[in-house]
């Protein structure tokens, strides 16, 4: 099989952005390393975008948006429809890029980062077959209109999957796209950039610039004739490109940081909610802004928790994540590795109680960015680990009193976009549910609904992706009084 660097450097796209339809050579005249995560190699040279092709590129949005906004809901639904069919045809090819471009497993790739992100291109065509962009409220007519041009900053943790999170339900709304992918995981947004090509989407509603977040990113959410900026990546990212739209009063969608915790109740299922607990927290190796990465447990059962915790990160192997057999690869990039490893040997520092992994690399001679999974239990909140994000494999065991801590625990954080909640009483569990402050709450680890809004409270951002509310955050709402005199 042709790998996906040598398919995106035979058609010329490696070196390319997308802009009204077209592949054409950037204006930037800088470029950055693509480097292996488990070698440390560089792989190829990314040619980057400025300024000049973010003007291009929000031109051709801004042209297309007055045909693409009046289009009906079922032709929208169909162009969804072929970007979702192209994209499942090509599933082993994104997963390899992922593999290549961010070290994820190729076990994972194929099982969850790409069928994961294809069901928010299905959720977005099924929620346009009967989705009320009018309604009658008296004699007035209340419209949803789609808000404009849309631009798409997306994170290298979850590349493809956080593209078709935005792109999906901005195209089922109406709106037309500039998409700053993550330079550091390019390959993912080449080829989606591709698919939506072959699928025959009219010039201009998607346009792809590679850049860096201060030259592309910040000019994209400045710019006069952009209507709307959304962003998944850090707080301090979302902060930066909050105070860039600012003074042309646009809309600010932000996805960014979490510390999600993880009650275990006294009558949860102590193995099944531990076991499932540590792999939710090390999923993507720790690379997940609502991972569960405080789990909070009660004080009496912390010696039956931390065997359970050992015994999970024991089974899991480290390695080559070409290989079939690794459940998890390396960090995404040299700047996540050593700030995994700043806070890993912060938890040492603190006298947290170290149950396994720590510092260093699971093979000290390895080239890559490998990290050891990594349990400190007997955390304290006010300790480093418990309060700042890590974005690593790096989990903390807090335990509690009684209930009421336990709240009080997983709510004292500046962020609030996941939360887990495991206990045999449902109604108990929900009532503590009721009283965590982020955007979605996961009891005894139900199913993924991609169905579900996703979004934060606090400093984990604002606005909802996913479902309708998704696609609601590209919708303006406009009232026609008399309409229905």
């Amino acid at each position: 099989m042709t790998t996906p660097l040598e398919h995106l450097s035979h058609s010329g796209h490696l070196r390319q952005i997308f802009v009204d339809g077209a592949w054409t050579d950037p204006h930037g005249t800088t470029s950055v390393p693509l480097i292996c995560p488990s070698t440390g190699e560089t792989l190829a040279e990314l040619p980057l975008g400025d300024a000049n092709d973010v003007e291009r590129a929000v031109q051709a949005a801004r042209g297309a948006f007055a045909h693409w906004s009046i289009t009906t809901p079922q032709q929208r639904a169909h162009y969804l429809d072929r970007i979702h069919t192209l994209m499942l045809e090509r599933a082993e090819m994104f997963a390899q890029s992922l593999t290549t471009e961010m070290g994820a497993p190729i076990s994972y790739a194929r099982g969850s980062h790409v069928p994961l992100a294809a069901e928010h291109l299905r959720v977005a065509r099924d929620n346009l077959a009967d989705y009320p962009f009018r309604v009658r409220r008296g004699s007035t007519a209340i419209v949803r209109e789609p808000i404009g041009v849309c631009a798409l900053i997306t994170p290298w943790n979850w590349p493809i999957y956080q593209i078709t999170a935005k792109v999906g339900p901005a195209l089922a709304a109406g709106c037309t796209i500039v998409l700053k992918p993550s330079e550091l995981s390019p390959l993912s947004a080449l080829l989606f950039a591709e698919v939506i090509e072959e699928a025959g989407l009219p010039a201009g509603v998607f346009n792809l610039v590679n850049g860096t977040g201060p030259e592309v990113g910040e000019r994209m959410a400045a710019h006069p004739q952009v209507d709307m900026v959304s962003i998944t990546g850090s707080t301090r990212a979302g902060i930066l490109v909050a105070q860039a739209a600012a003074p042309t009063v646009k809309r600010v969608a932000q996805e960014l940081g979490g510390k999600s915790p993880n009650i275990l109740l006294p009558d949860a299922d102590l193995s099944r909610a531990v076991t499932l607990g540590v792999s939710a927290a090390f999923r993507n190796m720790g690379q997940s802004c609502s991972a569960p990465t405080r789990m909070i447990v009660p004080r009496d059962l912390l010696p039956d928790v931390e065997t359970l915790a050992v015994a999970v990160v024991d089974a899991m192997v480290v390695g080559d994540p070409f290989d079939e057999a690794t459940t998890h690869g390396p960090l995404a990039n040299g700047v996540q590795f050593e700030r995994v490893q700043t806070m890993i040997e912060a938890g040492v520092d603190e006298r947290a109680k170290l149950l396994v992994g720590g510092p260093g690399r699971p093979v000290e001679d390895s080239r890559g960015w490998f990290t050891r999974p990594t349990v400190f239990s007997d955390v304290h909140s006010d300790m480093t680990i418990a309060r700042e994000e890590i974005f690593g494999p790096v989990l903390a065991i807090l335990p509690y009193r009684d209930v009421d801590e336990a709240v009080e625990i997983a709510n004292d954080t500046v962020y609030g976009l996941g939360a887990h909640v495991q206990g045999r009483d449902l109604d108990r569990a929900r009532a503590v549910a009721a009283r965590i402050r982020s955007g979605q709450v996961h009891l005894n680890y139900p199913a993924w609904d991609p169905q579900a809004p996703f979004g934060g409270y606090k400093q984990s951002g604002n606005g909802r992706e996913y479902g309708v509310e998704g696609m609601e955050e590209y919708l303006e709402v406009k009232s026609i009084l008399g309409y229905y005199a």
